[in-house]
């Protein structure tokens, strides 16, 4: 009775953390904004360059990101993202913005 018990627990574990995979990837990644885990896996169908293989997971693994996007969306819209990728981006945009004030130096002739 309690083996039986533990592994439905450890399937239907296993079976949610799978579906939504994108979703998940997101979340942990540190996209901002809300359903990044859809936008990703649409980005990921659309595009060229992405074999018939990936594509065809995708597309089955969209409708789970979907609902895991919409159950994660009090955490998007709460969220304060401090991320090493977002700190990094905020800080080479705060750099571009100080290279617009200060131009660079004129590179010399040959």
């Amino acid at each position: 009775m309690m083996k039986t018990l533990i592994l439905k627990t450890v399937l239907f574990s296993g079976m949610v953390l799978l579906a939504g995979c994108s979703s998940v990837m997101s979340h942990t990644g540190g996209k901002e904004g809300t359903y990044p885990g859809t936008r990703a896996s649409a980005e990921m169908v659309g595009d060229d360059d992405t074999n018939w293989g990936t594509k065809t997971l995708v597309l089955l693994d969209l409708p789970f990101t979907a609902v895991a996007d919409t159950l994660l969306l009090p955490w998007d819209f709460f969220r304060k993202d401090n991320s090493v990728r977002s700190r990094v981006e905020k800080s080479e945009q705060q750099t571009q913005a100080m290279n617009a004030v200060i131009p660079p130096a004129a590179m010399p002739d040959r």
